[in-house]
């Protein structure tokens, strides 16, 4: 067994690895591939966005993310975007539109519930994208940005149907009683942390370990009682 303090991510193994790598390359070229066809699409504009490669490692190898979710890609995205063109049009300085691009998006896609931080690429990308991407104006956000956030969540729930996970991601009821929502709120309080798990994933996690737990504890009884 591979010790848990060797992987990368808890609950990350080789084949799932793989399993990501095969989605994440049949994502992108199958979502540029769409894009490049969109009728709409202005010839200068690319037909997908830098983004759109690490939104694919989150929803190909982080499914059950929350900032993985198909609103937190697509809204996400659209929105950073849209702040980027909005600051660049009223910030003259590069320097400081690009910063505040960045910190808008966070702070709107925290409002809106769909932070995903290939949004803070987009966002940049709004500002520094170069000339042709300045003349589209709000539209870029629309055309490539959000067309490119549709294909890949939809390619993405397609190829998570046909491998196993489940996306968008559903969280397992937890086995047992134990634990209380306050009581999980408590502790990450404690911690003063974000952590990229939902509570409803945390609250199963941990009551699974705790019957886990229970068994080990009840097995190492029964065999030291157990007559020799």
């Amino acid at each position: 067994m591979t010790p848990i303090t060797s992987l990368l991510l808890a609950g990350a193994h080789w084949p799932t690895r793989l399993i990501a790598c095969a989605g994440a390359l049949a994502g992108i070229a199958l979502t540029l591939l769409l894009c490049a066809r969109w009728p709409f699409l202005p010839a200068d504009l690319p037909a997908i966005v830098a983004p759109l490669g690490a939104s694919a490692v989150l929803v190909f190898a982080v499914p059950a993310s929350p900032l993985a979710q198909p609103w937190s890609v697509i809204g996400g995205n659209t929105v950073s975007a849209l702040i980027g063109v909005a600051v660049y049009g009223w910030v003259p300085s590069p320097a400081l539109a690009a910063g505040i691009a960045v910190g808008g998006a966070i702070l709107a896609m925290s409002l809106l519930r769909c932070l995903h931080p290939p949004g803070g690429a987009a966002a940049l990308t709004a500002v520094i994208g170069g000339q042709s991407v300045h003349a589209a104006g709000y539209a870029f956000a629309f055309a490539p940005v959000a067309i490119n956030s549709l294909a890949l969540v939809v390619l993405a729930m397609l190829f998570h149907r046909a491998t196993g996970p489940s996306y968008p991601h559903r969280a397992a009821a937890p086995v047992a009683p134990g634990l209380h929502a306050a009581d999980i709120d408590a502790a990450l309080a404690d911690l003063h942390e974000t952590f990229d798990i939902a509570p409803a994933d945390l609250d199963a996690l941990l009551t699974r370990a705790e019957a886990h737990a229970a068994a080990r504890r009840a097995g190492a009884s029964r065999y030291r009682s157990a007559p020799r």
